[in-house]
Order: structure tokens, then C-alpha cells, then sequence
């Protein structure tokens, strides 16, 4: 008898076998052509990093695509312009001449001592002030060669067009008081007399005490950690790090005011003049100014300031270093310990000042007269 086979199929079979069908039927790349895929998806990748980590070319000042020249400049030996500011009574009946250094984002516009120095100093004693675009910032080219030993030789280079004689002063506030290291290192024949004013550490300079110097880099916020330890160690990645959106960058280059003292933020107030040249000061563009500050200033030094010996041998000048005990910018500790390791630096700490005290009321006239006549 024949007979008709009944069989029954299971959900679960039914589902297994639906399974294997699509698994035999799905799309498959060639390995081949895998492998290629994966590489031209890593070459772009690379494309992409290499492009985010390169800064677009400056605008240079008088350049067909730059900002004009306003500015008295000068030709430095390497074809470079330097722009500056002349300050005080004419040079040729000054009794002192001042090279003053700007700071961070700043510019020659940003002569605090020039700007608040009391006009019966000047007159009193014939001071002669210039200020200058430090390279990358306001009208000065930039310097994509720049060192810190570049840094000295420009301001000698300014003196000697300028005709301030064989000595003069310097004085330097912030990142421009870093600079005046430099000076005491490569220059001190020239230098008369010098005042750090809250002048940036290095927190790699050699001769730090290993625990002082990570307390110092410690304190500062999470953000400018990063953004030193970038600028020191992987100096190529600088641009990508204070341009990128993924991360928070450099505080001082947001004006935070997270890193302000309360004295700080009530000096704030004696800032509002700024509006009319604050364009000027990245106007050639931020790589070869901010960001080329970092890289200097944070890189790896050609010696420590620890190691300088006395200029003034014969006390025949001074240098001097003023701070403030609740500066949030530059830690307190790691000057006292420099002021401790060098003796014939006279260092003023100033209780309840923050990083900004040289715009205090009164405060150019202790420091200059402090420098130039001795008087405390």
C-alpha cells in the first residue's frame, strides 16, 4: 500500500534552517579587497591627523593678504621686522632706557610700567621706555626659528638700532619675564639692570627639586596640564590640541577667569583699554604667536636658570623678581625655591597679590625705583 509520508518541521528547525540560508546567501568581501579597504580607510585617516595637526601659513603684516603696517619697525640681520613703541622722555635725553618684554597674548600695546609709571618718575629720573612685538604677535614677523636664545638676540638687536648705548634695562612681565633668562644667560654684558615681573616657569627646567616642581604643575588647572605636557613633549601636536573641540584647551588662551585671584579679577577693570587693539594681537595668526610661546617657553631649555651666575659681579646693577603669594597662573613655591638657589637676585613676594599686581595702583613706580636707584 502506498502510502503519503507526513513528516512535521519544528518552529525551531524551521527558524535554524531560515538562519543558514540567509548566512549562505550574505555578501562577502574578498580578502583582497578587505585588506584594501582597510588600508586605504588607514592612509585617509593618517591624511586626515597629518592635515588637523598642520597650522595655516601667517598673515604676514604688509603682505598681500596680511593686516597693513602701522608701526615703527625695524630690519633685524635675518630680514625679520620687529615693531616697537617708544615710551617716556625723548631716548636722546634719557638717563635710563628700558627694553620692556610683553607677555602672553599680548602685544607692544601692553606696557603696563609705561602705561601706570607716574609722569613725575619720568620726568625725575629721564626714563626712556620701548616696547616691542615679541615674533608671531602684533606687527613683528614671525619666527618659526625661534629659541630662547633667538629671543635675547632680537632685543639686542632692537638696543643696538635703536641706539640705547652699550647697557640698558630690561623688564619683563609674565611670559616676556621669561624671556629676560635669556637676556641674563646670553646678553647679561648689555643688560644694566633687569626686574622679573611673575615671570612663567618651566616645569622641566633642570635644578627643581622633582616633588616642588610636580606640586607646582599640579596646581594648575587639569586643562593647562594638558596643555604644557603637549607643548613640551609632543611640541607637533600643539596646534591640533589648542584648536580641537574633544578636550578643553588652555585656559589662558580662553581668558578664563578660572585662573584669576580675586585680586586678579578686581584688576581686571584697568583692562578695558585693550578693546581698541585686541584684534592687533593674533591678527598674523595664533600658531606663531600663542602657540609657538608654548613650545618655547615649555620645550626643552639650552640651560636652566638655576645654573646662571651673578651678572653684577661688582654690584654694579640688580636683578630683581617680583611675586605674588596667590598668583594662580605661576605657582608661588617654584620662585621662592630659584630666589633661595640664586642669592644675588633681591625677590619681592607680595601677600595677597595674584598674577596681575604690576597694574596695581602704585606698583610701577616701587618696581622701577626699586631697579633703577635701589630704593625699596
Amino acid at each position: 500500500m502506498a502510502g503519503g509520508v507526513n513528516r512535521k518541521i519544528s518552529a525551531a528547525s524551521a527558524r535554524a534552517h531560515t538562519r543558514k540560508a540567509k548566512q549562505n546567501s550574505s555578501f562577502k568581501l574578498p580578502s583582497g579587497m578587505l585588506k584594501k579597504t582597510v588600508l586605504l580607510f588607514f592612509v585617509g585617516f593618517l591624511a586626515w591627523a597629518y592635515k588637523a595637526t598642520q597650522p595655516p601659513p601667517p598673515k604676514i603684516c604688509g603682505s598681500p593678504d596680511g593686516p597693513p603696517v602701522t608701526a615703527a619697525r625695524i630690519k633685524l640681520s635675518d630680514g625679520r621686522h620687529l615693531a616697537y613703541k617708544e615710551h617716556g622722555v625723548p631716548k636722546e635725553k634719557a638717563n635710563y632706557k628700558i627694553v620692556y618684554v610683553h607677555g602672553f597674548d599680548s602685544c607692544r600695546h601692553d606696557t603696563v610700567i609705561a602705561k601706570t609709571l607716574s609722569a613725575e618718575i619720568v620726568e625725575e629720573l629721564g626714563i626712556y621706555i620701548v616696547s616691542f612685538d615679541r615674533p608671531g604677535y602684533g606687527e613683528s614677523d614671525p619666527n618659526p626659528k625661534r629659541t630662547v636664545k633667538s629671543m635675547a638676540l632680537d632685543i639686542e638687536e632692537l638696543a643696538d638700532q635703536l641706539g640705547l648705548g652699550s647697557k640698558f634695562y630690561v623688564i619683563g612681565f609674565s611670559m616676556g619675564g621669561q624671556v629676560l633668562w635669556s637676556c641674563l644667560k646670553y646678553i647679561p654684558h648689555r643688560v644694566a639692570g633687569a626686574g622679573l615681573l611673575a615671570p612663567v616657569v618651566n616645569y622641566w627646567w633642570p635644578g627643581f627639586p622633582g616633588n616642588l616642581s610636580g606640586e607646582g604643575y599640579n596646581q594648575q588647572l587639569w586643562q593647562d596640564q594638558w596643555a604644557v605636557r603637549v607643548a613640551h613633549y609632543t611640541p607637533w601636536l600643539t596646534y591640533w590640541w589648542n584648536t580641537q573641540k574633544l578636550f578643553p584647551s588652555s585656559s589662558v588662551v580662553a581668558h578664563s577667569t578660572d585662573i584669576l585671584s580675586p585680586q586678579d579679577k578686581e584688576l581686571m577693570a584697568k583692562f578695558s583699554g585693550r578693546e581698541k587693539y585686541m584684534a592687533q594681537v593674533r591678527q598674523q595668526g595664533e600658531f606663531e604667536s600663542l602657540h609657538r610661546d608654548l613650545i618655547v617657553g615649555f620645550g626643552a631649555w639650552e640651560f636652566s636658570p638655576l645654573d646662571l651666575e651673578n651678572p653684577f659681579p661688582n654690584n654694579e646693577g640688580s636683578v630683581h623678581l617680583w611675586h605674588g603669594d596667590e598668583d594662580w597662573v605661576v605657582p608661588v613655591m617654584l620662585h621662592r625655591y630659584i630666589a633661595q638657589q640664586l642669592p644675588w637676585i633681591q625677590y619681592h613676594e607680595l601677600p595677597g597679590t595674584g598674577h596681575l599686581f604690576p597694574h596695581a595702583d602704585g606698583m610701577s613706580d616701587t618696581i622701577i625705583k626699586a631697579i633703577l636707584t635701589g630704593e625699596k
